[in-house]
């Protein structure tokens, strides 16, 4: 390795360390600002809290054995409706490009699926479903489906005919079209799709918890609004952001591993 490639890698390695720096500097600084505020009462400390009461708050659920519960019951239902909708929307796409006379006449029923406000349905699932968790992730489900599906699809649909018309020419399959060209090109497409999927999947998720939940941090949310304990509240939606995190890493993980395995 010359000297030259060398410098690269520590300029690429020492601008990471400075990202990553700022961003934490960026939290803290925002933790502390918030503090502030707060303590000298440039904000309304009833309805915004604090960083330190939601220290507290989340401390307390530790204590009475409720936090971890809560958050094991909405990672399940996040991790069930994002696998039954990457699933299902891979299965579905494929089924769509396969065959183009049903992707025509499907398309205007997905448009009209995916601009559906679900919540809509939320009662209908209930009745259906039951109040249970079965509803939140159906509900999870309808919201992240349709987005996988057009995603996926569309990244099968716009890979380059050149590329399609030479293994034509070579007499391939169509199994050899799909699983040697068309879903390998489409890697890139895949993971945005599982990065919407999984974003989409805890909307889902917190926005059915929030109808007919008894447990997740969706109805911590809720319980603690109806209580009036805003502490409470800011601090399931802490636990969310970080949950989002840490989801958001593990898939930029799988695209790594996808990406250097193509």
């Amino acid at each position: 390795m010359s000297n030259e490639q060398k410098n690269y890698l520590k300029k690429i390695k020492r601008q990471k360390i400075i990202i990553i720096l700022v961003q934490i500097l960026i939290v803290v600084l925002f933790f502390l600002i918030w503090e502030m505020l707060a303590n000298y009462n440039l904000i309304n400390e009833f309805v915004f809290s604090k960083p330190s009461k939601i220290i507290t708050t989340i401390i307390n659920l530790i204590v009475t054995n409720n936090l971890f519960n809560h958050i094991f019951t909405t990672l399940y239902e996040i991790i069930i409706a994002f696998s039954l909708g990457i699933i299902l929307g891979f299965i579905i796409a494929i089924i769509l490009y396969e065959f183009p006379i049903l992707a025509k006449i499907f398309d205007p029923f997905l448009t009209m699926l995916n601009s559906l406000p679900k919540v809509a349905l939320g009662p209908l699932i209930i009745i259906i479903a039951g109040a249970n968790i079965k509803s939140v992730i159906v509900m999870a489900l309808l919201i992240n489906l349709i987005v996988s599906i057009i995603t996926i699809y569309n990244g099968f649909s716009n890979i380059d005919e050149n590329k399609i018309k030479l293994l034509d020419s070579f007499k391939a399959t169509k199994y050899q079209k799909l699983t040697k060209l068309i879903i390998p090109a489409s890697y890139p497409t895949i993971i945005s799709s599982l990065k919407l999927n999984i974003s989409m999947s805890q909307i889902g998720v917190i926005m059915g918890e929030f109808l007919v939940s008894r447990e997740g941090l969706g109805y911590l949310i809720i319980y603690g609004t109806q209580v009036f304990n805003l502490s409470l509240v800011m601090s399931g939606i802490l636990i969310l952001i970080i949950i989002s995190f840490v989801l958001y890493k593990l898939v930029v993980a799988l695209e790594h591993i996808l990406l250097k395995n193509k």
